[in-house]
């Protein structure tokens, strides 16, 4: 899955250090960004590089996190600022790549730190004024949080808990396809945890309101960061109880059908998704 970066160690604690010439830089344009990529392979830059051509942001970096020992910081620029203007004439050898390319690009370690950085900077940007009374946020000088110092609302970054649910029936898995979105590979029943309930309840919840199906025998599987949508991702196996009648919510998705494992497609995707459908294929229960 896309955080199993192997042996390299990756540090969430907010440690606000000051750059070195080879701490990485993360820059972002929407959904947007900036790397080096040839043949699958990333680059970020580094803050010396971009300090050579842009010294005027020097002290407006962010720390993100660490991996390995080196430090990631976001420069929280905007469309149309000097660096979005000029950071492709300046680095021909980089350019804005869409987010979604960290799906598919090594080494992994680096695929992850551009995908969590995304996440961060979706929070950073939007948390630039208070929700409670308007006025400019500044940030916490020991934790990752942003306080208002004329009202004192403290804001701390976004997860959202979801569930990822393989529903079985035997041999059969059920499979799904989303409604009016791009992606168009199957899936798994997915939604997210509503207030007031609990996470067992959120996965028979969603099953019924997808499919109409009852589930039983909900057991954890794995959780998986997925930064891509700010989700904490939570994988649950569970066993259909009662009728298998399929009554689909055509909102939400387009296909819903039971699948035997040898008629479940071959992926070798990053999602927890992915990982449980190839798990239910390639080790059937005892």
């Amino acid at each position: 899955m896309i955080q199993d970066i192997g042996a390299n160690r990756y540090h969430n604690e907010y440690y606000p250090a000051v750059p070195c010439e080879q701490s990485r830089v993360l820059c972002y344009r929407d959904r947007e960004i900036f790397v080096k990529c040839r043949e699958g392979v990333l680059s970020f830059l580094t803050y010396g590089q971009v300090m050579e051509y842009f010294p005027e942001l020097k002290g407006r970096e962010t720390y993100l996190f660490s991996v390995d020992g080196t430090g990631y910081y976001l420069f929280r620029g905007q469309e149309g600022d000097a660096f979005s203007k000029r950071a492709s004439d300046v680095f021909p050898e980089f350019g804005w790549e869409k987010i979604e390319l960290m799906r598919t690009a090594h080494p992994k370690e680096a695929a992850f730190a551009g995908v969590t950085g995304m996440q961060l900077y979706g929070w950073y940007s939007s948390r630039q004024f208070c929700p409670r009374c308007g006025q400019p946020m500044k940030h916490s000088d020991n934790e990752r949080m942003m306080k208002c110092p004329a009202c004192g609302q403290m804001e701390y970054p976004k997860i959202c808990p979801a569930v990822i649910v393989g529903v079985t029936n035997g041999d059969r898995l059920l499979l799904t396809k989303y409604a009016g979105r791009a992606y168009t590979r199957y899936a798994l029943i997915a939604g997210f945890a509503e207030i007031g309930e609990t996470i067992e309840e959120t996965v028979q919840r969603e099953v019924m309101e997808e499919v109409g199906l009852k589930v039983k025998n909900i057991r954890y599987y794995k959780s998986q960061p997925w930064s891509f949508t700010d989700t904490l991702l939570m994988g649950f196996f569970a066993e259909l109880d009662g009728d298998d009648s399929i009554r689909l919510d055509e909102n939400e998705l387009s296909v819903a059908e039971w699948h035997t494992r040898d008629d479940i497609p071959e992926d070798d995707g990053v999602s927890l998704t992915r990982e449980m459908m190839r798990v239910f294929k390639e080790k059937p229960e005892k």
